[in-house]
């Protein structure tokens, strides 16, 4: 069952590409994330804002989608890039002091 999002969206640019955010800002939006979503359209994700910088880990607790999560610094440089596997509880952390982490269709990046 897909769900509908009432997510704040926002629109920016990753080299040539014109992504469509989801902005995860609270933790109860983070903590929801992209669960449930049975797709994503090309150049759709959830960016999630963090309120100060830190070693922040994501998991994929009831995600039905693979995700690629780009770790991101305050300065707006990719620290780490990640791919996660559907319905997989493990965490997949920054590997340096993240600010945001913005999730797209697995291989995206």
């Amino acid at each position: 069952m897909a769900t509908e999002s009432t997510l704040k969206r926002q629109q920016f640019q990753i080299g040539t590409y014109l992504i469509d955010a989801e902005l995860a800002r609270t933790a109860e939006e983070r903590q929801r994330g992209l669960m449930f979503r049975e797709s994503l359209a090309e150049n759709q994700g959830m960016m999630f804002q963090f309120a100060h910088a830190d070693y922040y880990c994501m998991w994929m607790k009831n995600t039905l989608i693979p995700l690629s999560i780009a770790f991101i610094d305050e300065q707006g440089k990719i620290i780490n890039i990640e791919e996660m596997q559907a319905n997989n509880e493990q965490t997949t952390c920054a590997k340096s002091k993240a600010r945001y982490a913005l999730e797209m269709n697995t291989g995206w990046y």
